[in-house]
C-alpha cells in the first residue's frame, strides 16, 4: 500500500469511501467487542481450577511453621506463602511481605502510610505542602489515579526501549518535593518493554534529595512470558540498591492475580527487613492477618518457582496467538504507511500503539461506535491527557480467538478513516 501521505486527495477521498463502507457492513452487525483491560479469559482462568482442590474438607490445614491457617494470625504471610512470592521475584523470605489478592492494594497501603505516618522518620507527607510523583509515560492508568486521588502532582516522565529516561528521572529526583516514582519493570504496561540492566543499575544508585523518597517497583509480570526461549530475568532491584548502599530505596509488588485467579490470588510487597518491619509495624492495626488458606492452597497448588512457570507455559499457549494475530493483522493493514508504530512485546498483557498525532480520541470514539470498546485515549497517562493524542493500549487477552480478528478489522478500518480525514482536513 502506498504511503497516505503522499496520495492526492482524489485517491484519498476514494480510499476513504471503501473504508466506510465496510465500516458501515460491520457496524451493521452490532457488535460487543472489548480490548479495553488487561483481564484473563475464561480459559486462562480455567488452568488454575484445580488450585480449589488443593486445600480441602479432607486436608491438613497447619502451614510448615505449624500454624493453623484457619486462624488469626502470621500477619507477615506463612512462611512457605512468603518463600513461594520470594522465589517470584528472587529475594530472601525475610525480604517478603504476603497481602491478600490484590498488589494494587498493597501498593495504596504503602502510600497511605507514607502519608499518614511519613517514611524514614520524615513528616507524614499528608502534612508537607507540596509533594510530586514520577509518572514514566505511557504508563498504568491506575498507578497515576491513586497519586492523583492522593494529592501528589504527577510529572511524566518518558518511557524509551530501556524504560524511563533516566537523565530526566536522575534531574527530577533532585527535587525535594518528589517523592516517588511508579515503574513496571518486566513487559511494561503498556509498551510490553523491559529494563535494560543499565535503567535498573541507575535506579539503584538513585541519590533523591527527599530522604522518603521511594521507588514503587510494580513487578506484576515478572513470569508473564510470551516465549519462553525469549524470556530474561530482570536484574534483581533488591540487590542492586543493596550494591548502592541503598537498601531501603524501593518497594517492590507482584501478585499471582493473573496466574491463579485475577479475583483470588495473592500478592506480596519486597523490600529491605526494615521496611517490612515498618509496614507490619502499622499493619498490625489494620489487620489480623490475610487469607492464609488461600496462601496455603497456593504453595501446594504450585509447589515453587518451578511450577509456575510450567503453569505459565499453559497460559503463554493460550495468549500467543492472539498477540500473533493483533499484530499480523497491524502488519498487513499499515504495511508501507508512516501513520502509526506500534510495539512487539514478549510478554505481558499489551500492545501499546501509536497513531497519528491529534487521532487516537476520535480512533476509540469510531470504535466505540461500532462495537469495539478499548481504554479511553489518554488513560496512559498522567491525567488522563495525552499531550499528543497519539497513544492507544490494546488488550488482546479477553477477547476470543474467534472474535479479536473482527475486533482488529474495525480497529485496522477506524484507524484509516480517521486518519485519512485528517489529513483531508489539512
Amino acid at each position: 500500500m502506498k504511503n497516505l501521505r503522499s496520495l492526492e486527495k482524489k485517491e484519498l477521498e476514494e480510499l476513504l469511501k471503501g473504508y466506510n463502507q465496510r465500516l458501515n457492513e460491520l457496524k451493521a452487525l452490532n457488535l460487543k467487542l472489548d480490548l479495553s483491560r488487561g483481564k484473563p479469559d475464561k480459559n486462562q482462568l480455567d488452568l488454575g481450577v484445580n488450585i480449589l482442590d488443593a486445600v480441602n474438607a479432607q486436608s491438613d490445614f497447619s502451614s510448615e511453621n505449624g500454624m493453623d491457617t484457619r486462624n488469626y494470625g502470621a500477619l507477615e504471610g506463612i512462611p512457605e506463602a512468603r518463600r513461594l512470592m520470594g522465589e517470584m521475584l528472587g529475594v530472601k523470605e525475610e525480604n517478603v511481605l504476603v497481602g491478600g489478592n490484590s498488589s494494587l492494594n498493597l501498593m495504596y497501603d504503602s502510600l497511605m502510610r507514607a502519608m499518614v505516618f511519613g517514611v524514614a522518620g520524615c513528616t507524614p507527607m499528608l502534612r508537607q505542602e507540596k509533594r510530586k510523583f514520577l509518572c514514566p509515560a505511557p504508563g498504568y492508568d491506575r498507578h497515576f489515579l491513586i497519586t492523583q486521588d492522593l494529592g501528589f502532582e504527577l510529572i511524566p516522565v518518558k518511557m524509551t526501549e530501556d524504560g524511563p529516561d533516566m537523565d530526566e528521572v536522575e534531574r527530577l529526583v533532585q527535587d525535594e518535593t518528589v517523592k516517588g516514582i511508579w515503574c513496571v519493570p518486566q513487559y511494561a504496561n503498556p509498551t510490553g518493554c523491559v529494563y535494560s540492566d543499565e535503567t535498573v543499575k541507575r535506579f539503584a544508585r538513585l541519590s533523591p534529595a527527599a530522604k522518603d523518597f521511594r521507588i514503587y517497583w510494580d513487578n506484576a509480570y515478572c513470569v508473564h512470558f510470551l516465549y519462553r526461549e525469549e524470556h530474561k530475568p530482570l536484574l534483581n532491584i533488591l540487590e542492586e540498591c543493596e550494591k548502592a548502599g541503598n537498601p531501603d530505596l524501593v518497594y517492590e509488588f507482584t501478585s499471582t492475580s493473573k496466574i491463579s485467579f485475577a479475583g483470588g490470588g495473592i500478592s506480596c510487597m519486597a523490600s529491605s527487613v526494615a521496611n517490612i518491619k515498618d509496614a507490619v509495624k502499622h499493619m498490625k492495626f489494620q489487620t489480623i492477618g490475610h487469607d492464609k488458606v488461600n496462601q496455603l492452597r497456593h504453595v501446594r497448588y504450585f509447589k515453587n518457582l518451578d511450577g509456575i512457570m510450567a503453569h505459565m507455559e499453559k497460559q503463554a499457549k493460550l495468549l500467543r496467538p492472539k498477540f500473533e494475530t493483533v499484530l499480523r493483522m497491524f502488519d498487513e493493514a499499515f504495511e508501507g504507511e508512516e501513520i502509526c508504530s506500534y510495539t512487539r512485546p514478549l510478554g505481558g498483557y499489551f500492545i501499546s500503539f501509536q497513531a497519528m498525532n491529534g487521532c487516537a480520541k476520535a480512533i476509540v470514539e469510531a470504535c466505540k461506535q461500532a462495537g469495539v470498546t478499548l481504554t479511553n485515549a489518554g488513560a496512559t497517562y498522567p491525567y488522563g491527557i495525552d499531550p499528543n493524542d497519539s497513544n492507544i493500549r490494546i488488550a488482546p487477552t479477553f477477547a476470543t480467538e474467534e472474535n479479536i480478528t473482527t475486533a482488529v478489522e474495525i480497529f485496522c478500518i477506524c484507524t484509516h478513516v480517521v486518519t485519512i480525514e485528517k489529513l483531508l482536513s489539512e
